[in-house]
């Protein structure tokens, strides 16, 4: 591999702080700053002149236009391209790219989803530019993060909800502090870094696997004599094709500025994670963005597919995305960072339990903001981590919240160091907390870690919710101690933490997630068990979250109803694909495979026969029998997914549409694929014209 120069290459395609601070000039750069920082109005003759700058900084690095990048409600992203040139009136080209066109853009919005609140001719729509995400060049582009809205004003995107949340919980946050004595502070982020998982096949397999390239998911396929049983894979070493791949990936997210950090072999074959250094927590939603799309394309460099479906195979476990998040103040300190004693650190504690009533409180939205056909592989089938929303903070933080609940002083916690018994070992301090991959949300030392987001899931959905419910949590402690003499505030805050701790302490769980008896114990304590998309949406419109919602101005009514809607058709129209992909698939690939070695297995019987009556064809005889059992079956299974899927298209209630894929559509699809799985563990490879699950998980060298 050649050797690359990270700190020459990193951000070197990104127009960042470094690059403005050189190149604009300096009441020009103070402007843009002052924007970025406080959200103050851009003039328009500075917003000309970063224009200007900006365009000719991409232009030395290959660009011939520009894009406003927006983050509709697909999940996905979305650019419209136009040059820089402008012809004069003699005919030569000018390159040029104005304030106007850097702060607005305005590209159709007519196809976008939008939950009715804009019907298909009313096709206007505005991006905005948003100052705090770098702009950055690729492809020739020089790309310009926005948010994007309809003519009427109303969001039509994910940033823009997450700027709104951002901006409420650091209003309640800087507010908390200055109550707690910190008039210094002026601003407080919320950080994410997110754990990316993916699988890689061979690209040629993922073409000829017609259910991969059009649902990101096999449909149907025999498990593999071998799986992940053996834990072989974990961390184990890079196999060449990867290893290249993860080298390439590496340089490209660094030259955008992406602070790639960590790879390494995720417990499937096949399977892999990424994961980045912490950044705020819309440039944090950029980049994963980003990520997601230059994995993609980097595979298709080498030959090789990026699977980016939480469940592309069955049997083995799925992908998802683990959102580590935080808050940290503009003065530099981390408001989840415990100390050496967390017992005696007020404002630790106030920000942690704000925390933990939040999520209690707001459960439901929590696996509402992850809900969608792909993620409910995972969670609805308790794999990692489970649906029901749960905290794990660790043995400590758990015996100083019980003494809290119980009124009782806390002793301080003591980091205690580990003997590992080798004298050529270092001795290690021991952490706050043991990790617990099977919570949903656990605290990791000074963050918690939200494993429910499913691997394809922008991460701007959770994030919202998070940063808007711990907002209310920050404003709703506030106020409950305003007016409290200065001298009796420390016993004031103990004790109303005291009563948060008792209301929402059913919320904390420091067990198995995995557990049989789990589900059971977390329903008697009152806990959401959502396990679908159509289980968890309806919280999306409850009551007291969509008074949350207007309280701190993150969705407007419309807005509230249209996501809803929106994301209830998304799950239908999945399903309605995979339900379409595998009856051509049964009826183009399964049902030619199962005929044809069929009829060569009684052709070989009859051959047999004719040498000789006595010859034993018992096997051929047994073997054709099995698979047409399954046969029928298959043909059987067919014709009732065909029919359920004509009357789920004629239904138009977005919520029981959503039930009925839910409740018939996929155990339709289930019972046919088992009989699909019986016949494939029958018939020899070269008789499929589609990979199996042997040769995708196990064919990269």
């Amino acid at each position: 591999m050649e050797q690359i120069n990270v700190p020459e290459i990193y951000g070197s395609m990104v127009f960042n702080d470094k690059v403005m601070k050189e190149r604009l000039p300096k009441d020009v750069y103070k402007a843009v700053r002052k924007t970025i920082d406080n959200g103050t109005t851009l003039e328009l003759t500075v917003a000309n002149t970063v224009a200007a700058t900006m365009k000719e900084w991409a232009i030395e690095r290959g660009a011939t236009h520009f894009t406003h990048w927006f983050q509709p409600m697909t999940g996905l992203t979305a650019e419209k391209h136009d040059s820089f040139i402008n012809p004069d009136e003699k005919g030569n080209i000018i390159m040029n790219f104005s304030g106007k066109e850097l702060v607005k853009g305005e590209p159709d919005a007519s196809s976008f989803p939008s939950g009715g609140i804009r019907a298909t001719f009313e096709a206007r729509g505005y991006t905005a530019w948003d100052p705090s995400s770098p702009a950055f060049v690729k492809d020739g582009s020089l790309y310009i993060p926005t948010a994007f809205c309809s003519y009427t004003g109303e969001s039509l995107d994910k940033k823009t909800p997450l700027l709104r949340s951002m901006d409420a919980l650091n209003h309640e946050a800087v507010h908390m502090l200055h109550f707690l004595g910190k008039p210094d502070v002026k601003h407080v982020d919320t950080t994410i870094g997110s754990e990316q998982e993916y699988f890689l096949i061979d690209k040629d397999m993922y073409l000829s696997r017609k259910d991969l390239v059009l649902t990101g998911r096999t449909l149907f396929g025999a498990p593999a004599p071998k799986g992940q049983e053996m834990e072989d894979h974990y961390f184990g070493v890079l196999k060449p094709r990867v290893s290249e791949f993860m080298h390439d990936l590496d340089q490209e997210l660094w030259k955008l500025g992406v602070p790639a950090k960590t790879k390494h072999n995720e417990v499937a074959p096949a399977q892999h994670e990424l994961a980045p250094v912490f950044e705020m927590s819309n440039i944090a939603v950029d980049h994963n963005q980003l990520t997601m799309e230059i994995m993609k394309k980097v595979a298709d460099r080498h030959n090789m597919a990026c699977l980016l479906h939480e469940k592309p195979f069955d049997g083995v476990n799925g992908s998802g995305k683990h959102v580590n998040w935080s808050m940290g103040t503009d003065t530099g300190e981390n408001l989840l960072e415990p100390g050496t004693t967390p017992a005696e650190n007020t404002q630790f504690l106030v920000f942690l339990v704000a925390v933990i009533a939040a999520v209690d409180k707001y459960a439901d939205l929590m696996r509402a903001s992850v809900a969608t056909a792909g993620n409910d592989h995972r969670l609805g089938a308790n794999e990692a981590p489970p649906a029901v929303v749960s905290i794990f903070v660790g043995d400590e933080l758990a015996q100083i919240l019980d003494a809290i609940e119980k009124g009782q002083t806390p002793e301080d916690a003591k980091h205690t160091l580990m003997d590992i018994g080798a004298k050529v070992l270092p001795t290690l301090t021991k952490d706050t907390t043991d990790r617990n991959r099977t919570s949903p949300f656990a605290f990791t030392g000074n963050k918690f870690e939200f494993r429910m987001p499913g691997s394809s899931v922008s991460v701007a959905d959770p994030a919202i919710i998070l940063n808007t419910a711990v907002a209310d949590s920050l404003r709703e402690i506030r106020k409950s101690l305003e007016g409290t003499p200065k001298d009796q505030l420390e016993t004031a805050i103990m004790a109303h933490l005291q009563a948060l701790l008792k209301e929402h302490h059913k919320i904390l769980f420091n067990g198995n997630g995995y557990a049989e008896d789990w589900v059971e114990k977390a329903e008697a304590r009152g806990l959401y068990n959502l396990k679908s998309v159509p289980d968890a949406m309806p919280a999306f419109i409850a009551e007291k979250n969509v008074a949350l919602f207007e309280k701190f101005h993150i969705y407007n009514a419309s807005e509230i109803q249209a996501r809803y809607e929106i994301n209830l058709e998304n799950y239908a129209k999945a399903i309605h694909i995979e339900s379409l992909t595998m009856q051509d698939m049964i009826k183009k690939d399964v049902r030619s495979a199962l005929v044809s070695y069929s009829s060569d297995l009684a052709d070989e019987a009859l051959a047999k026969k004719e040498l000789s009556k006595d010859i034993d064809t018992d096997m051929e005889t047994e073997l054709v029998d099995e698979l047409a059992k399954d046969g029928s079956g298959i043909t059987s299974g067919l014709k009732k997914l065909a029919k359920d899927t004509k009357t789920a298209e004629g239904e138009t209630d977005s919520l029981k549409k959503a039930r009925y894929y839910h409740d018939v559509i996929l155990q339709d699809m289930a019972d046919v694929r088992s009989y699909i799985d019986a016949a494939e563990a029958e018939i020899p490879s070269d008789y499929l014209n589609y990979p199996t699950y042997e040769e995708m998980m196990f064919s990269l060298r």
